[in-house]
């Protein structure tokens, strides 16, 4: 059963289980003991998606299947898993329709959010794709007489991914794109406010020939996910770990790792800072910080939260920003022509609500927004915010954004660096050496000059410093997280040793 974005009526979608437990997928999915969980809909509070909740014997068994399926996997062909990898691609694409109406009703989001996601991650798919005739090694001088040495890069076995909602397919597909191209199996443990639509990518990864504990897909109920993570982190197939989610939440996965001395990448949480210069096109400027700020709600690690606009251009700026802001349409996310769907559950707007109230009783001005209805929410400004105020340093994670002015170039990068986050920034102007100087100065693993601080491509290496996390996803450099790099010598004359 699925959900029709155009209907007025819902119907609950039935989840199965792809941990390639044969036992499980052979009972007709249950999870052992037969218990499930309900998602709702954020907007009608009606039941989205039933899935098998998992326990942590469940999440033992898909580790052991990822562990049993890795020689056969790792052994294959780069050819091969190429092939797979982008059918995978092709599937993903044909289901478009499936994403959007799980997307819709587990999380409210817009069409054209759930259809970028599908776009991205085809792209992410056929990069992995590419990438697997890629994993290179090198020969290395040594001064041995008639050594051949060599680094080499492996495959480390079972990976555990974990990603969250609300790029649900981007970053699930994310999650184990590169670690499959590198001959890894892959346990995914799906997000507990999207099961449905996580499920879906392990249905199309089955169809695409990856089944068969190759990938996994692990659903849960939300009290369960602490014991879950730490059953498969500890479990000593588990070689590589990767966390997209919240910082605090990061931390714990980080520090679990630690304890088990298993590397990890994390891509955690944003506070975006878009520097807005004298010289720039401010039209310009005013489309990018609109898409940034607003796309998916303001749901993105990438979202421009915090807008630095030079003083003297500050109030043209802001009422340009306020016009276009205000003009995008809000509303129930079945509708086509909705900008701004619904955020993911009340909390969101509960937080957003608080930020505003400290920034007004301390002399910020809300230029724009600040009710809404259930989790439906407008956009919102906030002017003349500065670093004392909640906003200023507090993940909204909602479609709310601060404006805060400076005088002079120095002050802007003091305040783009005054966070505890340092994943994306941009810079506007139209003097690019003095934009380029000011972006390597700023704290963050990505810096775009004159475009949105919301800008994703599967071949660039993507992650965060600070409280942003470690490591990176895309590309070359996803490889090195998810491969054993191994010095291997062959002895090709016989050895003269001291004794």
């Amino acid at each position: 059963m699925g959900f029709a974005p155009q209907q007025s009526e819902q119907s609950v979608i039935e989840v199965a289980s792809l941990t390639g437990k044969r036992d499980l997928a052979t009972a007709g999915g249950a999870a052992s003991g037969g218990a499930t969980f309900d998602r709702s809909n954020p907007i009608t509070g009606e039941i989205a998606s039933r899935a098998p909740a998992a326990s942590v014997d469940d999440a033992v068994a898909a580790v052991n299947a990822a562990a049993a399926a890795f020689p056969a996997w790792s052994a294959l062909g780069p050819t091969e898993r190429r092939t797979r990898l982008l059918r995978a691609a092709d599937l993903l694409e044909q289901r478009a329709p499936e994403f959007s109406a799980r997307m819709a009703s587990e999380l409210g989001a817009t069409l054209a959010w759930s259809g970028f996601n599908v776009h991205v991650a085809a792209q992410m798919l056929r990069e992995a794709a590419a990438l697997t005739t890629q994993i290179k090694g090198e020969v290395i001088p040594s001064d041995v007489p008639g050594s051949l040495a060599m680094a080499v890069r492996q495959p480390v076995g079972v990976v555990l991914s974990i990603a969250p909602w609300n790029a649900p397919v981007i970053l699930g597909i994310r999650a184990m794109a590169v670690p499959l191209a590198c001959g890894n199996t892959v346990v995914f443990k799906a997000s507990e406010m999207c099961p449905a639509t996580h499920h879906l990518i392990g249905q199309v990864m089955h169809e695409a020939g990856l089944g068969d504990g190759i990938v996994s897909v692990l659903t849960h109920a939300p009290r369960d996910a602490s014991a879950i993570v730490e059953a498969m982190v500890a479990h000593p197939a588990v070689k590589r770990i990767n966390f997209t989610g919240s910082t605090h939440v990061g931390r714990i996965v980080a520090e679990l790792a630690a304890r088990h001395l298993k590397p990890v990448v994390l891509e955690l949480g944003g506070k975006a800072p878009m520097l807005v210069l004298n010289d720039a096109d401010l039209d310009d400027a005013v489309n990018a910080a609109v898409f940034g700020a607003f796309a998916n709600q303001g749901q993105i690690c990438m979202s421009t939260e915090r807008i630095l606009v030079d003083e003297k251009v500050a109030d043209t700026f802001a009422q340009k920003f306020v016009a276009k802001a205000r003009a995008l349409p809000c509303g129930d996310p079945r509708s086509d022509n909705v900008v701004l769907g619904s955020v993911v559950d009340l909390s969101t707007v509960k937080r957003v609500r608080r930020l505003i109230d400290d920034a007004t009783s301390h002399g910020a001005k809300l230029l724009l927004g600040g009710e809404s209805n259930g989790t439906l929410m407008p956009a919102v400004v906030v002017d003349f915010v500065t670093p004392e105020m909640e906003i200023f340093r507090e993940e909204s994670f909602g479609p709310s954004v601060s404006i805060t002015r400076f005088k002079n170039d120095e002050e802007a990068i003091r305040l783009a660096n005054q966070s505890e986050y340092g994943l994306a920034a941009a810079v506007f102007s139209r003097n690019i050496p003095r934009a380029l100087g000011i972006a390597l100065q700023i704290q963050s693993g990505i810096c775009h000059i004159n475009s949105s601080t919301v800008h994703d491509e599967a071949q660039m290496p993507f992650g965060g410093v600070k409280g942003s996390g470690y490591g990176r996803f895309g590309g070359n450099a996803s490889i090195h997280e998810f491969t054993e790099l191994r010095w291997i010598t062959v002895q090709t004359t016989p050895r003269q040793y001291p004794f």
